[in-house]
């Protein structure tokens, strides 16, 4: 295998999951008794470029299908996130009507939604359909299909370039970073601007965040990286902010490197040296990943079958892609947590791949009374347990996962 960056030999293991089908395959009731397929989950680091990446043993396109169920809407924090992002752009570049704003992986309006409620042209490009037919329901333009190279070409022959252009959790999904990077080359105007988010490497290593690892996410990025693949294709990163989401991202903005319009911000090199510090460009940094995650597998192991065994009453909630790596990496089915809660009733109805649990939607807690509830989805956990705060009447508990199995 080679790094789809720089091409070179990839034998360093960083992290190995085993197997485990794609986590937002959910299966009908019907699908399970048909066979599952489940892929290997092994993440390797380039020792040259340092971009850790999983081999592409699930293509793209099987995975944004007509079947993806993942819409951004369904998360009140996200929604409060995505808003604050464009209140504080809009005034950062004052951005007038005169813009075009393009999201890539706009999924189901979530963000563009704020700018067309400030009259603000926007494009979005999404590849699921289920998902874009709601951001079309919402009058907002998108073409549905994958960024890259091709269709940022189409683009510029009729004319259509970005003055903003967008990517939140997108860079980490696509297969050829090259060819996406060099289609942002493309489609931004002479003078615009492109902010990514991403969860920060430095981050899921620190915070032992094993279960962000899944098919959907062929790169793991840290800040050094990055401004490498953004330099090879003459796009200078000249402003950075650490941001809370997703456990900790990273926003970067990036200009062509012709733009002299724009200053490079001090946080630039500030999180370079940091990076440095922490020797991200050191292999010996990435070593130790694999033993912390079977750590929190042991405990969270040893927790469910102890409490199964004194016929405590367990459940989870939020049917995460995530939570679907933790699950299946620990090899625990309906035999340990009973059902799984989400308020997306694209996935109520469903059963979770590999781990089978059935998906509910949340007015079965009332009805079951669980003793503990797990959290899959952690990163919006305040979210979550302020929204079922009325499990207390039974004296319900939290369990958070990550970084380390706790109880709250």
């Amino acid at each position: 295998m080679k790094c789809r960056f720089c091409n070179s030999e990839l034998s360093i293991i960083f992290l190995d999951l085993v197997n485990s089908p794609p986590s937002n395959s959910y299966l009908t009731k019907e699908q399970l008794n048909e066979p599952e397929i489940f892929y290997p989950l092994k993440i390797f680091l380039c020792d040259n470029c340092f971009l850790v990446q999983i081999d592409e043993y699930k293509k793209s396109n099987e995975i944004f299908n007509d079947d993806y169920v993942y819409f951004s809407s369904y998360s009140s924090s996200w929604l409060h996130h995505a808003k604050n992002y464009v209140d504080k752009v809009i005034r950062q570049f004052n951005i007038t009507q005169d813009w075009t704003v393009i999201e890539i992986a706009s999924n189901d309006g979530y963000l563009l939604q704020y700018f067309q409620q400030a009259n603000i042209p926007c494009l979005g490009i999404e590849p699921s359909l289920k998902t874009a037919v709601v951001a079309k329901g919402k009058g907002i333009d998108v073409i549905e299909d994958y960024f890259g190279t091709s269709l940022a070409m189409d683009l510029k022959s009729k004319n259509i370039k970005a003055d903003l252009l967008i990517g939140n959790n997108v860079l980490a999904h696509v297969p050829d970073i090259n060819d996406f990077v060099k289609g942002l080359k493309i489609i931004l105007s002479d003078t615009g601007v492109i902010t990514m988010e991403f969860s920060h490497l430095m981050q899921i290593i620190k915070k032992n965040l094993f279960d962000t690892i899944y098919h959907e996410h062929f790169s793991y990025l840290s800040f050094l990286t990055v401004q490498t693949i953004f330099d090879r294709f003459g796009l200078e990163i000249f402003d950075v902010e650490e941001i809370s989401s997703q456990g900790g991202s990273l926003r970067i903005y990036a200009k062509h490197v012709e733009d002299k319009t724009k200053s490079i911000s001090k946080n630039v090199e500030k999180l370079k040296q940091k990076e440095f510090t922490y020797e991200m460009n050191s292999i010996n940094y990435y070593k130790d990943f694999q033993r912390h995650a079977n750590t929190v597998k042991s405990d969270l192991l040893t927790f469910l079958i102890e409490n199964k065994r004194n016929n405590k009453k367990i459940i989870a909630y939020g049917a995460a892609a995530k939570g679907n790596t933790l699950l299946n990496y620990c090899g625990i089915r309906s035999d340990l947590i009973e059902f799984v809660v989400d308020i997306s009733p694209y996935k109520q109805g469903k059963y979770l791949p590999g781990s089978h649990i059935p998906i509910v939607a949340e007015n079965e807690i009332k009805k079951y009374k669980p003793d503990y509830i797990l959290i899959l989805p952690w990163n919006i956990k305040e979210e979550i347990m302020k929204q079922l705060d009325y499990v207390n009447e039974w004296g319900c508990k939290f369990v958070i996962p990550l970084p380390e199995v706790r109880i709250l």
